[in-house]
């Protein structure tokens, strides 16, 4: 069955997702399981085959960008940042007047949207990361100059079933893009270090890896629920004389803090940079 042929529901507004890659398919997914109706979703994209592999997994619409930008009360742009100047060239005159329009690309400021779209329409800034595909983002919202509280809350209503939803003022959007859109890379590059270590001690990579991804669940769900700052989780880890101070003697040593620290703050300049801010 076409489910995508099902009537929407009386007063339950049409989303649009342009540019459905791989962020902007999980969140499609999320969306559904939070009870969203394939009838009440369309979706654009690049490339003929990749539209009929999103209508048969999903049973959505799959529209040109016009069409999607005309019909949707809410529109999620997420194509790459380098290509939204030429999606909103398309699309912004398309889009009538009181439609949201929620952009998932890093370093496109609200303003940059706004000038493009007509004026008055509300849009809402969200740097989202990879964990979206498991239901475990980090996405952060800024309004722009148009948007109000009830827009802000249908983005969260959005983006909460694939993570979690924290409202931070524009400004600091390129340091979230540093600090939790590039997050995940710093954990994977801390745990490839850590099995590295494991096989260098003599163990095998596969007990190695096993190891230390269920070390890092462990420590993050600690994180997590405790409610503990993380210098007691370490120090509770840490005692006085034992093997895990040794290891952080040698990390402080090697100026690993100051490493990152410097690390985040290149990432966020970069971001100013791509952004040609």
């Amino acid at each position: 069955m076409d489910r995508s042929s099902e009537t929407p529901r009386q007063g339950v507004s049409m989303i649009a997702i342009l540019g459905a890659g791989k962020m902007g398919e999980a969140l499609l997914s999320g969306v559904l399981r939070a009870g969203r109706r394939p009838s009440e979703l369309m979706a654009t994209v690049r490339r003929e085959e990749r539209g009929a592999l999103l209508r048969e997994r999903y049973g959505i619409e799959i529209v040109p960008n016009a069409e999607a930008a005309a019909r949707a009360e809410t529109l999620i742009l997420a194509v790459k940042p380098q290509d939204m100047g030429v999606l909103l060239d398309e699309v912004g005159p398309k889009v009538p007047p009181g439609r949201l329009v929620i952009s998932m690309a890093a370093g496109i400021t609200t303003g940059f949207l706004q000038e493009r779209l007509p004026e008055g329409v509300p849009v809402v800034r969200v740097m989202s990361n990879t964990p979206v595909l498991v239901d475990e983002a980090m996405s952060v919202i800024s309004p722009g100059s148009h948007a109000g509280e009830e827009h802000l809350k249908l983005a969260e209503e959005l983006l909460a079933p694939v993570g979690k939803v924290l409202r931070i003022p524009e400004s600091l959007q390129d340091g979230a893009t540093a600090l939790s859109g590039s997050g995940p890379a710093y954990f994977y590059y801390l745990v490839e270090a850590m099995v590295d270590a494991g096989i260098l001690l003599g163990m095998p990579r596969a007990a190695a890896l096993e190891m230390v991804i269920q070390s890092a669940v462990g420590a993050a769900v600690m994180l997590r629920d405790s409610g503990e700052h993380p210098v007691l989780l370490r120090e509770a880890v840490t005692s006085p004389g034992g093997t895990t101070i040794s290891a952080i003697r040698e990390l402080e040593r090697h100026g690993v803090r100051a490493a990152v620290l410097e690390a985040i703050e290149a990432a966020r300049n970069r971001g100013r940079e791509l952004a040609g801010g």
